[in-house]
């Protein structure tokens, strides 16, 4: 691997992660992420702290992604009258930002992983898998993986340097306008993957 590849892949330990307040004031977050890190991000990666019934904060122009990480549920109550339950052990829900929701504990706290990205300016997946043996993570140029190591231990079993990641870690890989990162990750436990792209302008 090139010197060039290692300075675009890195491993954010979780004691890295910094804790702020949401934009609404009712309730923590812990950043994981932004793009590009200073300004407006384009997208976004945290873990919201849910501690009680809480309004969410509203984001215009933005899709986001939710997964539960721990805890006994959360129910989201969206304005319009649609209910949604996130259970364990990870589900997830995409929607709106700009959509009226709240928060509603179903016993007790939850931690809750959220993507958020800028509907204009790129496009997001993300997939919950298991890791039971080495997975090949290919970036096309351009293109932003993330990792999120939910449980176990892994490493990376390429000649980047990165370090293992502990559950609760998370690893990005950034490739470059005109090259593709190619990374192997081995060990077990289970993943949140996630691949951001950039939208090609139209006309």
């Amino acid at each position: 691997m090139l010197e060039s590849d290692v300075r675009r892949s890195w491993v954010i330990p979780a004691n890295e992660y910094r804790r702020e307040r949401w934009r609404n004031q009712q309730g923590w977050t812990r950043e994981i992420h932004r793009a590009p890190a200073d300004g407006d991000w384009s997208w976004r990666l945290s873990i919201a702290e849910i501690e009680r019934d809480s309004a969410f904060s509203s984001f215009p122009g933005v899709d986001r992604e939710l997964v539960l990480l721990s805890g006994n549920g959360v129910r989201l109550r969206f304005d319009d009258g649609e209910v949604h339950d996130l259970l364990p052990p990870h589900d997830k829900l995409r929607f709106q930002g700009e959509r009226g929701v709240t928060g509603e504990l179903i016993d007790g706290p939850t931690h809750d992983f959220n993507l958020m990205w800028r509907r204009e300016k790129v496009s997001a997946e993300l997939w919950h898998r298991p890791l039971v043996g080495p997975m090949v993570i290919f970036a096309d140029a351009g293109a932003t993986w993330a990792v999120h190591l939910l449980a176990g231990r892994v490493r990376f079993a390429d000649e980047s340097g990165l370090l293992p990641m502990e559950a609760g870690d998370t690893a990005i890989f950034q490739a470059g306008p005109d090259h593709r990162l190619r990374h192997v990750i081995e060990g077990g436990g289970e993943l949140l993957v996630v691949r951001v792209q950039p939208r090609i302008p139209s006309g």
